[in-house]
């Protein structure tokens, strides 16, 4: 639905009618979206933008997102948040002074775990030594970098602003202020060999790092890439490229528990875990999303995507930065809760499919017979999981629960 003014937001999400039943609220986390970076990467889908001038507006966006954030909090009243991630865009362009700034208001305003997981996604171009000791003094106390490649030809050639030497030196800074951070690596890459492929992961590896998350670079829509495909290696190679890395982590003492995630014990990400199984997260920001769920009913929020129209709307008195608002009917809930418990190695609990959904387990069992029978999941009266062939798979399994439950 469109905008409208803020506390209709709220009533509406509390009395216009639901058809689920939840008997206990999922965790909550809060997202927060930073929509700048400086320089748009040509296979990158995600709401950023390039800034132009000699600096963004922060000190206007942090006071659009504090608004954000207090409009909303009816909708989240009383409950705890457990998790905070700061994505973009690269939110590692904000200052030490900003970023505090943004931490001392979200736990002003919001019960926040004393021990929530708080990550901030950063790029290798933006770090600073002394900036990054201050935003671990800050709060933050889990890194995402995105590295990419330690190669230099594929880092040209993905458009990132680094090189390899900054990526190893980001890493260095890493490790000497936070004891728990992630790396964002990617495979398949244009022109990239087998043994290109091997020296990434070695490096990353030799570095005894908590986190690893390795993605299939794909030709996502509405990207420069999409218009000017790369020439990559074929789906054989990317194949084989990914099966020698679920072997070269697990000797290494990783454990995949998603499918591009890899972490030693006690190191996976609290945050995306919480959003794998279908947990509530607040998302502020320009372009967030929001999922939250009440006794009744479960809701989808989109904020305004462009900085610009964000910001106006978010601190306008009459306005709201929500752009767009759903409910999840229970037609489409078994895709929505299976799209993403399935990512993950382990799977789900039976209970957490009723607790989740407000839906009965007998809603899917035509799908998930259908699955069973093609070798794409296993289950009991406990679990349900993906096999390693529903792993390989993933997007033909959980397109098995697109049909209508009933038929």
């Amino acid at each position: 639905m469109s905008a409208g003014p803020k506390n209709i937001n709220v009533v509406q999400a509390f009395t216009s009618p639901g058809s689920i039943r939840l008997t206990s609220l999922p965790p909550l986390s809060l997202y927060v979206h930073f929509p700048w970076c400086v320089r748009k990467c040509p296979y990158c889908d995600f709401n950023s933008h390039e800034w132009k001038d000699d600096r963004f507006p922060e000190d206007r966006y942090l006071d659009a997102l504090r608004a954000d954030l207090e409009s909303a909090l009816p909708l989240v009243w009383g409950r705890q948040v457990h998790t905070i991630f700061i994505g973009g865009g690269t939110p590692s362009l904000l200052s030490a002074r900003g970023l505090d700034r943004l931490l001392s208001d979200a736990r002003a305003l919001l019960p926040l775990d004393a021990d929530a997981e708080i990550t901030l996604e950063a790029n290798p171009g933006t770090f600073e030594t002394a900036k990054f000791a201050q935003f671990r003094a800050s709060g933050v106390n889990r890194l995402s970098i995105g590295i990419q490649s330690f190669n230099e030809a594929h880092l040209k050639a993905l458009g990132r602003i680094h090189d390899a030497s900054q990526a190893r030196q980001a890493v260095d800074i890493a490790a000497k202020h936070f004891d728990n951070f992630n790396l964002d690596l990617m495979f398949a890459l244009p022109q990239q060999s087998f043994d290109e492929l091997k020296h990434d992961i070695d490096t990353a590896i030799a570095f005894a790092l908590p986190h690893l998350s390795l993605y299939h670079l794909t030709m996502e829509p509405n990207t420069l890439f999409a218009k000017y495909p790369p020439a990559l290696p074929d789906d054989d190679s990317a194949a084989d490229m990914q099966d020698w890395i679920h072997e070269r982590t697990r000797e290494a003492g990783y454990g995949r528990y998603e499918v591009s995630a890899y972490a030693k014990p006690h190191r996976q990400s609290r945050q995306n875990l919480n959003y794998w199984r279908f947990g509530d997260y607040l998302g502020i920001g320009a372009g967030a999303h929001t999922k939250l769920s009440f006794p009744s009913k479960i809701l989808r929020q989109a904020r305004f995507k462009h900085p610009a129209t964000y910001m106006d709307q978010a601190l306008s008195p009459t306005d709201s930065p929500i752009q767009e608002e759903r409910k999840v009917g229970p037609h489409d809930l078994p895709f929505e809760f299976m799209l993403n418990t399935l990512r993950l190695v382990e799977g789900f609990p039976v209970h957490a499919f009723v607790e989740r959904t407000g839906l009965a387990l007998s809603s899917i069992e035509p799908a998930l017979v259908e699955a069973e029978k093609l070798g794409l999941i296993t289950r009991d009266f406990e679990r349900i999981a993906p096999t390693e062939l529903g792993q390989r798979f993933l997007n033909d399994l959980q397109e098995l629960f697109l049909k209508d439950p009933q038929s």
